[in-house]
């Protein structure tokens, strides 16, 4: 599965501008319902079956870089988006450091080899220094979506 197979150029917030992890998701679902990937009426319940996911435990998997998902019926196939917050945000990561990097995900529940996959893809890439070092200094949808296609072609 490649990154630019289910991450939606349009709903990319490259200037992310947030005072918490619920303001965080909250933009980056709006994003996507911006967009015409998510209704409307789905909004917060997707924003909620998030933030519940959250409460199990941070999806801010250190080294500055959060991971929020969840499944909700009101999508037919996966789906994600990228925001890039360069102030940083407290996202109760397990290291204890900010996030500047988040990627949320939303899969159908009837489809959970395709969730796990996403969340496999996303955090493969997020292991790359250079991935990150790169979409750190990113300030654009398009140049975002030129590193997830260079990284999607440099995958072996």
């Amino acid at each position: 599965m490649k990154l630019t197979e289910f991450v939606v150029s349009d709903a990319i917030l490259p200037e992310l501008v947030a005072d918490s992890k619920e303001s965080a998701i909250r933009q980056m679902v709006a994003s996507l319902k911006q967009c015409g990937k998510i209704k409307e009426s789905d909004e917060e319940a997707i924003v909620s079956a998030i933030s519940k996911r959250e409460e199990l435990g941070s999806t801010g998997i250190g080294r500055g870089v959060a991971v929020p998902h969840t499944k909700h019926p009101s999508v037919e196939s996966i789906i994600s988006t990228v925001a890039l917050c360069h102030d940083g945000l407290d996202f109760d990561s397990l290291d204890g450091e900010d996030v500047y990097i988040l990627f949320l995900l939303i899969s159908p529940p009837d489809r959970p080899g395709d969730h796990l996959r996403g969340l496999e893809t996303i955090t493969r890439y997020l292991k790359k220094d250079d991935f990150c070092s790169f979409l750190k200094q990113a300030r654009t949808k398009a140049q975002v979506m030129d590193l997830l296609q260079e990284a999607d072609d440099n995958l072996v």
